[in-house]
């Protein structure tokens, strides 16, 4: 499309706002310099609901504006507090894609990047991977095929209908589309020693298991998280001759912490030995806890103690348990028990300028989960039903006092689906369930739809049959599906 007007008549932004457009070009001056979008036609919009009358009448879809004459369907999202793109990335980068991916790079910088950290901010690393997108097509199509399959689930509800939105089939069209070329191109360079192992490659890995967080929480996220920490280890050894650039550094520092985050968290509710040893917390200085710079939040303290609990069940599920394990485990027990959430949170880094309490609470969300975890592990080997009654009711209340806070609510799928495998009353599984559909409204992502789902499932079973609470430590891996439910 060219860059002026070549009817030169003036944009429909400037005469609804009844001012002389200057027809400078597309945006024209005047909507540039007053911040307005420049449209050139009349933008068609939801004004009250998707339809007058029936079922669906009076849904409002108020934050969208569907621009008209767009076959691809792209919706221009009024924002509040969004954040630029990069600094570097001018129209001489841009200018190369097309409006498509121009649209759904926009959203990620925009949607994504906050979901999939803490606290967002000007140093997000997932914001920091679009300068390298735009240089490299299979990142590229990984970025967007994250943000367009997010997109897509705009269109969808917890109990798992669908509204009929007009751009929600583009949408999901555009995602596999994306992921199709994403996966294409990782095929064609694993087996290329010196492409595979670019950062750029290890990145896309990276971002195709949150994909799979989006699509469902079941795909082939352990394929990719086993890929990302091979690569990851022949970069260590590259780093130790080239000098990345401190960026680039910053990003696998970034990419690994996460890894090892998702692989404890992840490793907890899989079959025993499905993701392989690598020690992937040595491979880099893992550095201080930063809530800037962390998907989840957890501490690292309780990532280990709960990796510790994961590597006790498997040996315990092989048959290798012992006093040893016993008496290892009732120490790391005290160790999580002590561990003074408040404290940590007092002493993150002075660049966070969050509430301390909040954070503290995000801690404590995670440590009675690694309580409620490594105490069942501890039940398969000493054969008894330990009491988790009053831990749960914490748990529930350290769930419930987040509800409000979504930009913490968000890190907290796994506590709440632990507290879920806990449950024996009515009353504390519709908790859990609505915890679960608010988890689903803040970040629309369709492995909490699964994890419902299995709750459901579980439930049922505990309700006809007279199984030990333990038994789920073992059980919920061999469900014919390895879940990544974080």
């Amino acid at each position: 499309m060219s860059s002026t007007m070549v009817d030169l008549e003036g944009c429909y932004t400037c005469r609804h706002r009844r001012i002389q457009c200057d027809r400078s070009g597309i945006p024209c001056m005047k909507c540039e310099k007053g911040g307005f979008e420049c449209h050139q036609k009349r933008p068609i919009r939801w004004v009250k609901g998707v339809a007058i009358r029936g079922k669906m009448q009076g849904v409002s879809y108020s934050r969208l504006n569907i621009l008209a004459g767009d076959g691809q369907g792209l919706i221009k999202l009024r924002r509040e507090g969004r954040r630029d793109l990069p600094t570097g990335l001018g129209d001489v980068s841009m200018s190369s894609l097309d409006r498509v991916s121009k649209y759904y790079l926009d959203y990620y910088n925009d949607r994504i990047c906050k979901l999939f950290i803490v606290y967002d901010s000007n140093q997000n690393p997932f914001r920091s991977l679009v300068s390298l997108a735009v240089k490299d097509p299979l990142l590229l199509s990984a970025v967007l095929a994250l943000a367009a399959r997010h997109r897509a689930n705009e269109g969808r509800t917890f109990n798992g209908s669908e509204a009929p939105i007009p751009w929600m089939d583009n949408a999901q069209q555009d995602a596999l589309v994306f992921k199709h070329q994403a996966i294409q191109g990782l095929s064609q360079i694993v087996g290329d020693p010196e492409s595979c192992r670019t950062d750029s490659t290890i990145a896309s890995i990276f971002l195709l298991i949150f994909l799979d967080l989006v699509e469902s929480g079941n795909d082939r996220w352990n394929a990719h998280l086993e890929g990302a920490k091979t690569l990851l280890s022949l970069n260590k050894s590259l780093s130790q001759v080239n000098d990345p650039g401190r960026t680039v550094q910053e990003i696998r520092n970034f990419i690994t912490k996460q890894i090892y985050l998702i692989e404890t968290l992840g490793g907890t509710l899989v079959r025993p030995n499905l993701l392989s040893p690598v020690p992937v917390a040595e491979e880099v200085e893992m550095g201080p806890d930063t809530v800037e710079q962390s998907f989840l939040g957890c501490p690292e303290q309780l990532l280990n103690a709960v990796q510790f609990f994961s590597l006790q069940r498997d040996l315990a599920g092989a048959g290798q348990g012992s006093d040893a394990s016993i008496c290892n485990i009732s120490f790391m027990m005290e160790s999580v028990r002590s561990f003074d959430t408040y404290s940590w949170a007092a002493n993150l880094p002075q660049s966070t300028r969050h509430a301390t309490h909040n954070i503290a609470t995000l801690a404590e969300c995670y440590k009675l989960g690694a309580l409620i975890y490594g105490q069942r592990v501890l039940d398969m080997l000493i054969d008894e039903d330990t009491s988790q009654e009053e831990v749960l009711h914490n748990l529930f209340g350290t769930i419930e006092s987040l509800k409000d806070d979504a930009t913490l609510f968000k890190c907290i799928l796994w506590p709440i689906f632990v507290a879920g495998l806990e449950c024996r009353s009515s009353i504390e599984r519709e908790f859990v369930t609505r915890a679960l559909e608010r988890f689903w409204t803040v970040t629309l992502c369709l492995n909490t739809v699964n994890a419902g789902k299995i709750l459901q499932s579980y439930w049922q079973t505990q309700n006809c049959a007279e199984n030990r609470p333990s038994n789920w430590v073992l059980g919920i891996g061999q469900l014919g599906e390895d879940w990544l439910l974080i």
